[in-house]
């Protein structure tokens, strides 16, 4: 294992500490007046008296689940699988429910303090807006690359392990991650969906009012359904989709190319391997730079806005594929797995710019 890939964990703790950095600030900005403070206080408490009730039900499925997975792994081919899949499974699912709940606990503060700084400017509310968003995207990476490569790291230095065993075992994190995604967006969902519906029913066909007038109560349902929905299921669906986007390529290489016990420590087998771990890597490191671009400045143009969330975006987007085509000639260059090295980086660019059209 090239020592330098070890960096990549540490780099997953830097973005959680980006994560904490800008929840702090955005704690810090103005809440508003007392009654701001009140109805968004009674938000805050819906919305995480929902992850309360909900993860308190998940954890049974959880350890469940979990225990399954272990007796399956451990009566299985030990050449194959391990019981350590349960793990891998635990730790998946408690990166996705953390990921939207620090989302949730950000999100609740920043849609007041978003609202109070729109009534200065809207390049105010958009940078209080941005950060607050931030948090959620950045918590998600963080955890993303944290967990899956501490996991991978852990397994590879298993004596006896092979590749393909490594991430057979690896799997389990993101049906972890898949399954918390799923209660979740359904249950965050419904629960958003039935919110908007009874404020609707309340406010304009029982009683004549708007959906969100201050004395439509439903309207706080309706917010915290929001939030659950749009915060914390968004949140564990990201995180979701995340993972498998760096684990499924993985598991091609290892399954596609049967690797076996002789062929693990070969540094073809490696780089091939260690890829899309390392895409990850500077694609959070961009994510980081571009959102510092991202500011409002002193402009009430809508224009001027959209256009600084486009620069963060495009920054991103190109210190991502100027580092892809880096990280083909560092991990391919080498060695005779490709004849050119731009193949990977090509395909990478590629999918960066349909994403981006």
């Amino acid at each position: 294992m090239n020592k330098n890939m070890y960096i990549i964990p540490l780099a997953g703790l830097l973005a959680l500490l980006f994560t904490y950095l800008r929840a702090q600030w955005v704690a810090r900005q103005d809440p508003g007046t007392d009654r701001m403070k009140r109805i968004a206080g009674y938000i805050t408490d819906g919305a995480m008296a929902f992850l309360r009730a909900e993860y308190s039900k998940l954890v049974w499925f959880v350890v469940g689940v979990a225990l399954l997975l272990a007796y399956q792994g451990s009566s299985g081919d030990a050449a194959k699988t391990s019981a350590w899949i349960g793990l891998s499974f635990v730790v998946g699912a408690s990166c996705s429910a953390l990921a939207g709940f620090i989302g949730m606990k950000v999100a609740t503060k920043a849609n007041v303090r978003t609202a109070h700084a729109a009534r200065t400017s809207l390049a105010s509310a958009l940078n209080v807006a941005f950060r607050g968003g931030s948090v959620m995207g950045m918590g998600v990476v963080g955890l993303g690359v944290v967990g899956l490569s501490g996991l991978f790291f852990f397994y590879h230095g298993q004596e006896g392990w092979d590749i393909t065993k490594v991430i057979t075992v690896l799997t389990g994190f993101s049906f972890g991650a898949s399954s918390i995604a799923l209660f979740a967006r359904v249950g965050g969902g419904i629960y958003t969906k039935a919110a908007d519906v009874g404020a609707d029913l309340v406010g304009k066909v029982e009683a004549g009012i708007p959906e969100d007038h201050p004395l439509n109560p439903a309207t706080i349902a309706d917010n915290v359904g929001d939030n659950v929905g749009d915060v914390a299921g968004m949140g564990a669906d990201l995180f979701e989709s995340y993972a498998g986007s760096i684990i499924a390529p993985i598991s091609l290489v290892a399954f596609a190319l049967g690797l076996g016990a002789e062929q693990a420590s070969a540094v073809t087998n490696i780089s091939l391997l260690s890829f899309p771990i390392a895409i990850a890597f500077v694609g959070m490191l961009a994510s980081i730079v571009g959102s510092f671009l991202v500011k409002g400045g002193d402009s009430t143009d809508t224009k001027a806005l959209s256009r600084a969330l486009h620069m963060g975006t495009n920054v991103a987007m190109a210190i991502t594929a100027v580092a892809t085509l880096g990280i083909a000639y560092w991990l391919f260059g080498s060695n005779d797995v490709f004849d050119n090295p731009l193949g990977p980086a090509i395909a990478v660019i590629g999918g960066l710019v349909v994403g981006w059209a």
